[in-house]
């Protein structure tokens, strides 16, 4: 195993199912590249779709499962770790992790960037931070940070932290070329 990339994604069952496609397309490849993904381990939504992926293609899935949602846990994880709290959820996802990359998703994906975001700008977390922007799903939060840049709420630098990308082959390449 070449270590662990955390994935952020959508619970929700009533999604585009492109965003479904691309994030087993993702996962699959940073499988067979030898990562381990770690995940919010259940089985709603992409996050089940994930899971499925890395079952069938022999991946390394590490689930981080809040306490009161064990009777949803995904049954393919290799390593189940039980947490109190939502927001020791993502701290726990991200521990130890290469990259945290944001598929698709919704609110909770969007506070799981966000915190990542925070928590890389203020040296908490040494990990690579990537969106893969399918489709310009996440334009306009793109759009966004870059108006926090031009009114000066958001230094470039730390804007910079955050690496959109449009397919799972550019993530993987990006974090490839951080391990050299």
């Amino acid at each position: 195993m070449h270590g662990k990339i955390a994935v952020f994604c959508s619970a929700s069952n009533h999604i585009d199912p492109d965003f479904n496609k691309v994030a087993r397309e993702f996962v699959r490849a940073a499988s067979l590249r030898g990562y381990a993904i770690v995940s919010g381990g259940t089985v709603k939504g992409t996050m089940g779709e994930i899971d499925r992926e890395l079952s069938e293609c022999g991946g390394y899935h590490i689930g981080i499962v809040p306490e009161f949602m064990k009777d949803i846990a995904a049954p393919g994880l290799k390593e189940t770790h039980w947490t109190d709290t939502m927001a020791s959820r993502q701290a726990m996802m991200r521990k130890g992790s290469l990259a945290a990359v944001a598929l698709p998703g919704g609110i909770g994906t969007l506070d799981e960037l966000i915190e990542t975001l925070t928590q890389k700008k203020l040296g908490f977390y040494d990990g690579l931070v990537f969106v893969l922007d399918r489709n310009g799903f996440y334009k306009p939060l793109e759009d966004l940070l870059d108006h926090y840049v031009r009114t000066g709420m958001l230094e470039p630098v730390h804007r910079d932290m955050v690496v959109f990308c449009s397919g799972p082959e550019e993530i993987l390449e990006k974090i490839d070329e951080s391990r050299i």
